[in-house]
């Protein structure tokens, strides 16, 4: 069957959603039901207006709330949150949901038993509620102990890159286990960096390290030959590294999404963006050479989280760019496809 090229768009953009009920956001439930949207984010809060609960209160709750999401996609939508646990935790004990520890607790501790069990908690609580995709491990090495948006946060393993490698090992069989997406983060390595680029530009030219690609390396290369173990989703960085492209920050860069990513560790599944309302990316590009060069850098799913920046009108205006960009033959229809086909070969993974 011929799919449109609106549709296969569509399945490019992941949105944030602002409410409790499907209701709470008509503009995105519209967006949904057109098929403008293959991917939501959630959030447990409102940081534009500094209140809790934007999408999450209790299990049952977001049970409501995820399948009525579904229930209005043309095509199965991937639902996805940041429950990494510890500090990076959106299912809080107090509301009803599992408890979680940090992953620098788990690397210290360093008992891979330890990690699953608690991979294995959050990944059962995941699949109850209708999430298909947890935006972690975290598989950023801990190089700098100041790092205000890693190591500060008690994100990383460890700065061991094998001890990394195991314990994302474990969390990802966990999940898998229970029919739950994983993606790793924050290629190709956020752990040495000194600045947070939710706030702004990010340079690691002078802290990066190679190794820093080691646990994507391991754990791409093992998800070749072991099921349990494949690689999901990689998402991308917005760090700036000189000495691997002179002009973009990662998520923005052919040479490392597709050179490295792609061609040296050999992975062909999707890619997908931090958000793009980030700072370390809209305060130094435009909206539409964001898009522009995150497409042709290898990018597969544009995250727009709606909850750091609010643009009501995001993914309308990210569907335009895109469609534009295509008119003028900047971006082949070729291009977009292939990040379609990834997407829905991800999705065939999804269990109802």
């Amino acid at each position: 069957m011929d799919v449109s090229l609106d549709i296969k768009i569509g399945q490019m953009i992941m949105s944030g959603f602002r409410g409790l009920r499907a209701e709470d956001d008509p503009a995105t439930l519209e967006e949904i039901r057109k098929g403008n949207v293959g991917s939501i984010v959630f959030f447990e809060r409102d940081t534009i207006n500094n209140r809790d609960a934007l999408n999450v209160k209790s299990p049952s709750q977001v049970r409501a709330l995820t399948h009525s999401l579904q229930e209005n996609a043309k095509v199965p939508l991937l639902i996805s949150i940041d429950q990494e646990g510890g500090r990076i935790n959106r299912l809080k004990e107090e509301r009803g949901f599992p408890p979680s520890v940090s992953a620098k607790f788990l690397g210290e501790k360093n008992d891979l038993t330890l990690t699953k069990h608690y991979a294995e908690l959050t990944a059962k609580t995941l699949k109850e509620i209708g999430i298909n995709l947890n935006l972690a491990p975290d598989v950023d090495l801990e190089r700098n102990p100041d790092n205000p948006i890693i190591a500060k946060r008690e994100r990383s393993y460890s700065s061991n890159p094998d001890i990394v490698t195991r314990h994302a090992m474990e969390v990802i069989r966990a999940h898998h286990a229970h029919g739950v997406l994983c993606a790793l983060k924050h290629f190709p390595g956020h752990g040495s960096s000194s600045h947070d680029s939710h706030l702004g530009f990010v340079d690691v030219s002078s802290l990066w390290s190679e190794d820093e690609l080691v646990p994507y390396r391991k754990i791409i290369a093992t998800g070749l030959a072991q099921k349990d173990l494949q690689c999901d989703v990689v998402m991308t960085a917005h760090i700036f590294n000189s000495h691997l492209d002179e002009q973009y920050p990662a998520t923005l860069s052919h040479n490392i999404i597709t050179d490295i990513l792609r061609v040296q560790l050999d992975y062909d599944g999707v890619v997908m963006s931090d958000d793009l309302q980030m700072k370390a990316i809209s305060s130094n590009f435009t909206f539409e050479e964001t898009i522009l060069q995150a497409i042709l850098a290898g990018v597969d799913i544009l995250a727009f989280a709606n909850n750091f920046l609010y643009d009501r009108a995001v993914v309308p205006k990210a569907i335009a760019v895109i469609k534009k960009l295509v008119r003028e033959k900047k971006i082949t229809a070729e291009r977009i496809d292939q990040s379609y086909q990834r997407i829905m070969k991800l999705k065939s993974k999804i269990e109802p």
